[in-house]
């Protein structure tokens, strides 16, 4: 399966990602899709699949509600200026990367550090790989979820204290494997600007940029438009994006 355009990997991997956050099926609009996932917190997403200054001011101008967030496949810098009021740049930016995904049985998976025990399992269309340190502690994890061909892999993380033991790599080619035998041609995902070098490495490639706003509380609490939002983003200390 190859993506002949942006909108159309994006439309791909938002099925994915919505089905990987235990999201509801995620609502076409004009403009792209609006994901909401479920309790506790009802977190609503208005992805864009072509974002334009038009398109985003119309969208982030009729967006009232504190909390919300646009994701845009442009680089941020080109978002900043066409947020409206009440909107700012959330977290680091990111990219949507994409690699051909093949099943080989005859390769063998990277070797599991001593100590570090690995667990995978699937459950409602999502497979879930852990790996666990010698005291039981998670060390590094992963999802993905399968939609037709394509493979969306998701909240990635090696905890700092596991890192350069080859944690992430394996965590990957488990959940790349796992895809792959179940009918997955094409792996995609969102990652922050840390993981790309993990998933570089590994063979995937750039096919989009990714920016983040956030909508503010309002009427206090308002940020000048390009202004980086004074809150964290968790998913961009490991290495998936949110």
């Amino acid at each position: 399966m190859h993506f002949t355009t942006t909108s159309e990997a994006v439309r791909a991997w938002v099925r994915g990602w919505a089905l990987s956050r235990g999201a509801a099926e995620p609502d076409p609009t004009p403009w792209g899709f609006t994901v909401t996932t479920g309790p506790p917190r009802h977190a609503v997403s208005h992805v864009l699949t072509t974002a334009d200054a038009a398109t985003v001011r119309e969208v982030t101008a009729g967006t009232t509600r504190p909390g919300v967030r646009l994701k845009a496949f442009v680089r941020a810098e080109a978002l900043a200026p066409w947020i409206a009021p009440g909107w700012s740049l959330s977290g680091e930016p990111g990219h949507l990367m994409s690699t051909p995904l093949h099943p080989d049985t005859s390769a063998l998976l990277p070797p599991l550090p001593d100590g570090y025990r690995l667990r995978t399992w699937t459950r409602d269309g999502v497979t879930h790989a852990r790996a666990c340190a010698a005291d039981g502690t998670q060390a590094a994890r992963g999802q993905a979820a399968v939609t037709g061909a394509t493979a969306v892999v998701d909240k990635v993380e090696t905890h700092l204290a596991h890192r350069r033991r080859g944690l992430g790599r394996l965590i990957m080619r488990t959940l790349t494997d796992a895809a792959a035998e179940q009918g997955a041609t094409v792996g995609l995902l969102a990652s922050s600007a840390e993981g790309r070098a993990l998933y570089e490495a590994t063979g995937w490639c750039v096919a989009a940029p990714l920016a983040n706003a956030l909508r503010g509380p309002d009427p206090a609490g308002h940020r000048r438009p390009g202004s980086r939002a004074g809150t964290h983003d968790p998913a961009a200390s490991g290495q998936a994006y949110s």
